[in-house]
């Protein structure tokens, strides 16, 4: 598998649910595609965005299969997470076995602990199955906290290690990532926000929220940042981070899907215990989106 799997825009994909709550599996494929034809070039389904705390085992892997399935050769590339390391390790297993051509591997859920804890868990995983892992740092959510010196250790022990999804918010961590492991890993971010700039310290990849919404800004201010640095997208970026910003705050899940209702792509049907934003929050985000979508850019 060559590293350049993890190297552009990759939608962390929220996970669509029909009026009688269940997964809505034809829309998935469907935004899928969409999100591959715009220039994404993977996706993440099953991530925090996807709510994958609130979905059974058996609909992870069905996400994963219907992925698969729609998107022939475009990576899919599942979360791993739960709340037991043997549930995990049963997951990562059994998407390899649908045919998920990478792994994203979280922190166990509802349990923030020390680095012999974690980094037992993360090896469990790891030895699960032999596909290549996207390690995801983000101590903001999971309040668990890979410094760089422990992200450089697993990667040494796991050569299937290939990328970093580093969401600390701490752009100094991806400078001290480079200084220890040289250019061993794929830097990628998870924070919509920061995608310049973490572009000028080195990230390669982004596992992107708006994507949802908007794939084709997205994968434009990608490249022409990539390419140009913050001058080629100013006028893009101050354009789309009021958005951007809707995916680092707590309700990010269900402000995106707002955002995809907005735009005909989607609905924000949430699974509890997440509720639809409503009231003043409401109204504000509403604000956010009915200003860009009225000034939206052309291409």
């Amino acid at each position: 598998m060559s590293k350049r799997m993890w190297q552009g825009v990759i939608p962390a994909l929220t996970t669509p649910f029909a009026e009688d709550g269940q997964v809505d599996h034809a829309f998935l494929a469907k935004h899928a595609q969409w999100q591959v034809e715009a220039g994404c070039i993977g996706v993440v389904p099953l991530g925090s965005l996807g709510e994958s705390a609130t979905l059974t085992f058996d609909e992870k892997v069905a996400i994963v299969r219907t992925l698969v399935k729609a998107l022939g050769d475009t990576p899919v590339i599942p979360g791993i997470a739960a709340l037991s390391t043997d549930e995990a390790v049963e997951l990562a297993r059994a998407v390899e076995a649908e045919g998920a051509r990478g792994l994203m591997i979280l922190p166990v859920y509802a349990y923030s602990t020390d680095w012999k804890e974690m980094s037992a868990h993360f090896r469990a995983v790891a030895n699960a199955a032999r596909l290549p892992i996207l390690l995801y740092n983000n101590p903001v959510a999971y309040k668990t906290d890979f410094s760089a010196a422990q992200i450089v250790e697993l990667a040494n022990e796991f050569p299937q290690i290939e990328a970093v999804k580093e969401s600390s918010g701490d752009i100094r961590r991806l400078a001290e990532i480079q200084e220890l492991s040289g250019d061993r890993l794929v830097l990628m971010t998870g924070i919509d926000d920061a995608i310049v700039e973490g572009l000028a310290m080195g990230v390669t990849g982004w596992i992107a929220g708006q994507v949802n919404a908007y794939p084709h800004e997205s994968v434009a201010l990608f490249e022409r940042a990539r390419d140009g640095g913050y001058d080629a997208v100013k006028d893009l970026y101050s354009w789309f981070l009021p958005l951007l910003r809707l995916d680092t705050v707590p309700k990010f899940v269900q402000l995106i899907k707002l955002t995809q209702q907005c735009v005909d792509w989607g609905n924000e049907r949430v699974r509890a215990p997440r509720l639809p934003v409503e009231g003043a929050e409401r109204e504000a985000a509403l604000g956010v989106i009915e200003h860009a979508n009225k000034n939206r850019p052309t291409l």
